[in-house]
This record gives C-alpha cells, structure tokens and sequence, in this order.
C-alpha cells in the first residue's frame, strides 16, 4: 500500500513533542556507549574495599559537590557485597516491575483513541516491562539512565529496546546540581530528550545524589562489616584453645623462633615439634557462646535498619512476633511503597517517553494518553460481592458486562457448558417462550395438584394459542418454541402472514399466565419457609 507524502515526510524526518525535528540517524545512533581508557570506564571501581568512616564521609562529599563517580560504584559494590541489602532491594524492584500496565486515552475523539492504542500495542511487545527492573535501580542511587534505542517498522517509530547504562557514566551540571550529563571532556554532554528516559526515584527531598537508599545505607553497610569482620576471627578461633609458648631464660633468638613457629602453625597443622625445655600451653576460652551472640545480634540489628529503610517494615525478610496482625500491618506499608514507586515511574514514562512516541508517528498533540503502573484501586472481591448481595434486594443495579469485566468472568459462548446462574431479567429460559410457560405451569401444578384455577388457565392458553398456530408450518412453529426473548419471537412471526389480533390476544394471555405461575411459585416457597 503506496504511503501519502505526509507519511513519508514523518518517517523521514520525524518531529518530537516540542515540533523539533529529529534526524532519523540521531534515533538510531547509540550516544552513551563505554569508552576504553577515558571517562566511561566499562569495568568499575571497588571503592568498597578497606572502606572507613573517613573515606566513606569524602565519598559522599565528593557525590555532593558536583563529582558522583565514587559514590556510584560504591552504591553498586554494596549492592554486590551484601546479601540482605542486595534481596530488600530486589524485592522492592521486582514488586513494581511485574504490576500490570494500562493506557488511558486523552479523550474520547477518534483520533485519541487511536494513539492510545497505538500505545498499548507497543506496550503489548513487552519492551517496557522489562525496562522497569532497570529503571528502577534509581530506588538506591537516586537515579537510573537507560538510552532509548528507536527502530522504525511499519512507517511507525518506537523504541526497540532500552540500553541500561551504569550511573557512574553521568554527572550532574554544577550550576543546578540536578542536570544529568554524559562524562565527556572536562564538563560533561547534555543529553538529547528523545535518547535518553532519565528515572528519579527520591527517598528524600533535596538533590537527586543525595536521595537515594544507598547514601544511608553504605552507613549501616559499613558497620555491619567491622562487626562481621571481628566475627569472622572469633569464628576462625572458635573451638580452638589459645596456644601459649614457654621458654626458659637459656633461650636465644633462634629457639624463639622455632617456637613461635610451632604456636603458629599448630591451628592449621595440627601438629608441631619443639626443643627439650619448651612447653606449649593450651587456654581454653570459656562462655563462647554469649560472645558469638553478640556478633549475631549486632548484624541482624543492622540488617532491618536496612529492611526499614529498603521496604518500610521487616516481617518480608525476618520473622517478628505478633502473628498475623503484625504480618498485615506490615503488607499495607509495603502495599503503600508500591504504589509510590509505581505512581512515580509512571510519572517518567508519561513525561519523557509517550509525547515523542506519539509524535514521532503522529506528530506533536496538545495531550497525549496517559500510561498507568500499578494495581488497580479497587475494593477486594470478597467485600464487593457480599455488598452488592445485600444491596441488590434493595434496588441496587449494574451492567452484567461491568459485573463480569469486575469479577473476572467471561462471557460464555453459545458452546459452553454453563454452571450455575439463570436467565436474565426479562428474558426467557433458552428452552423458549412456551416452553418456559409450559415449565412454570407444570411446576405450578405440580406442587398442588388441586389448584384448580391454575389447570383452567392452562386449558385456555392451550386453545387459544392452538387458534392462532393453527396451519403454522414446522418453520413458524421453530420460531415460537426457540426463541430466546419476546423480542426474538416478534421479528420472526413479523415477516409471516398471521392474523395479529389472534396471536397477540394468545401471546398477551401466555405471559399474563408465565407470571401468576411464577408468583405462585414464589407464594409456596415463602410459605414452606415459613412451615
């Protein structure tokens, strides 16, 4: 299908949400990439390593002031190092990345409509939900940078892919403290909007370096690591006595050190010799246990500083007294950090990706549709469907349609094997017209069988209909016994040549006697209950 020039203008040179154009070669031209031997190192630092109070105190400083390199790559050690700090926050990424994603339209004009689906087609390939995991990286750093990496299909842009790209290759302009720059040269690069989906996650106010989780956490971090570091020479000794060499006064340089080589090597050997006259001495350290305590509780205090801080509550990762009240207090908080991080990742996606996507293909609008991360705000099923089942009695009603898209079931097809349910208001059994009144009636009759009023109704609904059907073909017949709502029967027999009067006085007495049955239907139930 040949496309218009406007169309082929777009492709060829696609204008963003401010009605720039953009070359097409800048769309597809990866920006961010490393660079051996000059600023954007591929492999990081480990300023983690031997890492004191002092240092770590400049490292922030220096994250401060305008130069966030070393903090980044400690952000990223610890987050390797530390097994607890590295599964909160895995915890708290993965419970935003899988939440499902909506696309609301700007208004209800065709043309609206439209980008919203657009959008949600896209949407549908997958490619932004697995970005969110990335995106998300700014919850301990402050912020994460992925590089939006456009392809062209079907005369449509959109992104293909988005490239993670490590913080520590980005600075932030000196003059506002917040602008993010590519390392390059001794300034930095501005990046260009439509490359780049910059995420700011705040766990704070204030500058974007200083909001992340990992500024407060290296501190706990830091700790923790002196304590298990002391642990881990008490473990290495634990068991074991204090060897303790004895020499007498003859003793010269060289017997010293033949013993000291003996006390040391005999932890890891086992096994040792010594000249006559020296003696070895085994000291035994008593109460081992509350000193290994001490170590243990120390650590485990400062990882749910971190789960705190991490996930706003410990019963995710620790076990806490207090059972399932404590366990439910503790999901509302989670559930309320969830929806602040979804809310705010949405926040960037409508903000510097859906305008350029939609006007690269459309060009740029006055609003664009509206993405949303995050569960929906509904009221659990089981508080919904016990409230409408008390207030449908009193007059309460709904839209079948909007009660199965709210329950989550299908509308079952012609095929289908039903369970449970009944007809819908006003419309008869499947069996047909007839044969619902026929069923009513039997019913009816059926349940006392010396209701003589109900057998003459009967007697004349069966002449009178059998004077208006009379001479029906078999077709005519099919029409009456199969229809599914009076409105069914009436656009069949419309076509027929009947005698209207007859059948209508027929069809007007069978739904005057489908009614009394079922009214009587209803007395007897309310009178067995009341026996």
């Amino acid at each position: 299908m040949a496309k218009t020039f406007t169309e082929l203008m777009r492709i060829k040179s696609p204008r963003d949400a401010g009605g720039m154009a953009v070359p097409p070669k800048t769309l597809t031209t990866e920006v961010a990439t490393p660079t051996v031997g000059a600023v954007r190192q591929p492999i990081s630092g480990h300023p983690a390593e031997g890492l004191t109070p002092a240092r770590l105190a400049m490292i922030h400083r220096a994250a401060a002031t305008g130069d966030p390199e070393l903090y980044f790559e400690l952000a990223e050690d610890i987050e390797e190092r530390d097994l607890h700090y590295a599964g909160v926050m895995a915890t708290r990424k993965r419970s935003v990345a899988q939440l499902p994603i909506t696309v609301t339209e700007a208004s209800d004009s065709p043309e609206h409509k439209k980008h919203a689906q657009f959008v949600r087609d896209w949407i549908a390939e997958g490619i932004l939900e697995d970005a969110l995991f990335d995106m998300l990286d700014a919850i301990g750093k402050g912020m994460s940078v992925l590089e939006i990496d456009w392809v062209s299909r079907h005369g449509h842009w959109h992104p293909g892919r988005f490239l993670y790209r490590p913080q520590r290759w980005f600075t932030f302009d000196r003059e506002d403290g917040e602008t993010v720059l590519l390392r390059e040269g001794a300034t930095g690069v501005p990046l260009a909007g439509h490359k780049f989906l910059i995420h700011r996650h705040p766990s704070k106010s204030g500058l974007t370096v200083r909001s992340g989780l990992a500024r407060v956490a290296s501190w706990a971090w830091m700790y923790k690591q002196f304590t298990l570091k002391d642990w881990a020479i008490f473990c290495q000794n634990y068991g074991q006595p204090i060897r303790l060499g004895r020499y007498d006064g003859n003793a010269n340089e060289e017997d010293k050190a033949i013993l000291w080589r003996a006390v040391s090597q005999i932890a890891g050997d086992c096994a040792a010799i010594v000249p006559d006259g020296m003696s070895i001495e085994f000291v035994s350290v008593t109460d081992k246990s509350s000193t290994s305590d001490l170590y243990e509780k120390r650590a485990d205090w400062f990882d749910r500083q971190i789960s705190k801080a991490v996930l706003g509550q410990t019963t995710t990762t620790d076990a806490v007294s207090g059972g399932h009240a404590v366990a439910k207090e503790h999901r509302l908080v989670q559930e309320d950090i969830e929806r602040s991080d979804a809310k705010m990742i949405s926040g960037t996606v409508n903000m510097q990706l859906v305008p350029n996507l939609i006007a690269f293909n459309f060009g740029p609008q006055d609003h664009y549709p509206r993405v949303r991360i995050g569960r929906p705000d509904e009221v659990p099923l089981g508080e919904f469907s016990t409230a409408f089942a008390a207030l449908a009695p009193l007059g309460l009603t709904a839209p079948a349609g909007w009660m199965r898209d709210r329950m989550g079931i299908p509308a079952p097809d012609d095929n289908d094997e039903l369970i449970g349910g009944g007809p819908a208001s006003g419309a008869a059994e499947p069996e047909g017209i007839a044969n619902a009144s026929a069923r009513l009636l039997l019913s009816r009759h059926r349940a006392d069988p010396a209701d003589a009023d109900v057998a003459r109704l009967s007697d004349r609904l069966q002449r009178d209909a059998a004077g208006a059907l009379a001479g029906l073909t078999d077709e005519v017949r099919s029409i009456l016994t199969q229809a599914r709502t009076l409105q069914e029967a009436a656009d069949g027999l419309a076509a027929l040549d009947l005698d209207p009067t007859q059948l209508s006085i027929a069809m007007a007495r069978g739904m005057a006697l489908a009614h009394l049955a079922g009214q009587a239907s209803l007395v007897d139930d309310l009178e067995a209950k009341r026996r």
